[in-house]
């Protein structure tokens, strides 16, 4: 019994369908909980290059080394009465060397239906973004929400309604569309942006709170300050397709995404990292698949593949000149208990920029 309770506890916090906007879940029933993980890492390549692997973050990976993945601190709590705040700083010196704020929004929650948040956090696109950085199924995000969701968080308003046993979940909001603020952006000081960014996510739960299947959408439409000079805005449109089906230990994820962008289009970045601007317009498009079976023994072996076309004008050729990337992940979860994890990946693939990827990545997570 005591064993069955535990599988229970720990398939509950897999992450199904996480509404959270930051990187943890709020938790709006106390007025002040402090709430943090840690994630070091080691990466060890194998063979051949590190081209088609990046961190969740993107940042690319070492070749042999230590390191921490992510190391967050952040408070979270309610306002009497129907308000909540969330607020999370990551301390890891990864992507600029210093600590920065990731998160910081104030929520408001007295419908169910129709709930708001203003601030800084994720945007509301695709399933594998909303899943807190603390519960990832793989060590890293895919290539394909990493370079195709950019900016991932950014500062803006959003409404949403229901939650993850409702028929229906819905997530709308305006963002500035220029991603978190650092010193070497230039909307450090001040919105450089003269629209703003519209992105939704619905999903439909026929099953409500059994939460066995979550099929859902999301879409994204804006224009920013050009890259270059004396040229119109920048534009750029994404939809998104996203699949989740759960049963007896087995779940099963699948998403696919779509982006065009006119002017300039922004390569890497993810949740810190502010990614690298290239002038020009291209289409692109990615997929991937997750497998995954929680056993009853605190095991659970994953797998996932993707596809990530990184231009989608490119049709003649081998998959290097298409610029094609095509990665498995192949590894296991391991849950000591509710707070702390073992996890190991086993990523090969090949494509544009490298022949063969070969890399064995370790990471160890403790939450608080």
């Amino acid at each position: 019994m005591k064993n069955a309770a535990l599988i229970i506890i720990i398939i509950g916090l897999l992450p199904l369908k996480s509404l959270a906007q930051g990187c943890t879940d709020a938790d709006p029933d106390q007025r002040l909980k402090v709430f943090g993980f840690l994630q070091p890492q080691y990466s060890w390549k194998l063979a051949g290059d590190n081209d088609l692997l990046t961190s969740s973050d993107g940042v690319e990976v070492g070749d042999n080394s230590f390191a921490f993945n992510r190391a967050r601190v952040g408070v979270t709590g309610n306002i009497p009465y129907d308000f909540m705040y969330y607020a999370n700083i990551e301390f890891s010196p990864t992507f600029t060397g210093n600590p920065f704020l990731l998160d910081a929004f104030v929520g408001w929650t007295r419908f169910k239906w129709f709930k708001a948040s203003v601030g800084q956090f994720k945007v509301p696109f695709t399933l594998e973004l909303q899943t807190p950085c603390h519960k990832l199924n793989t060590i890293y995000r895919t290539n394909t929400v990493v370079n195709l969701v950019g900016p991932i968080r950014d500062f803006g308003l959003m409404f949403y309604g229901g939650n993850d046993t409702t028929l229906f979940f819905y997530q709308v909001g305006a963002f500035n569309g220029t991603g978190i603020p650092t010193p070497e952006s230039a909307a450090f000081y001040m919105d450089d942006n003269k629209g703003k960014d519209i992105i939704g996510r619905v999903l439909f739960q026929p099953f409500g709170s059994s939460r066995i299947l979550a099929i859902g959408g999301s879409g994204r439409m804006g224009s920013s300050a050009p890259a270059e000079e004396g040229v119109d805005d920048d534009t750029y449109s994404s939809l998104g397709a996203e699949v989740n089906f759960r049963l007896k230990g087995f779940t099963v994820q699948g998403e696919y995404i779509w982006r065009e962008d006119k002017g300039s289009y922004t390569t890497g970045g993810g949740c810190g990292g502010p990614g690298e601007v290239v002038s020009g317009s291209i289409t692109r498009f990615g997929a991937y698949g997750t497998l995954m079976y929680m056993t009853p023994w605190r095991f659970q072996p994953v797998y996932r593949i993707e596809y990530f076309d990184q231009d989608m004008n490119e049709t003649e050729g081998s998959f290097v000149d298409q610029k094609i990337q095509v990665l498995n992940t192949v590894g296991f979860n391991y849950f000591f208990n509710d707070w702390t994890r073992l996890q190991v990946n086993y990523c090969f693939g090949q494509g544009y920029n490298n022949d063969k990827a070969n890399n064995l990545l370790v990471q160890i997570q403790a939450s608080f």
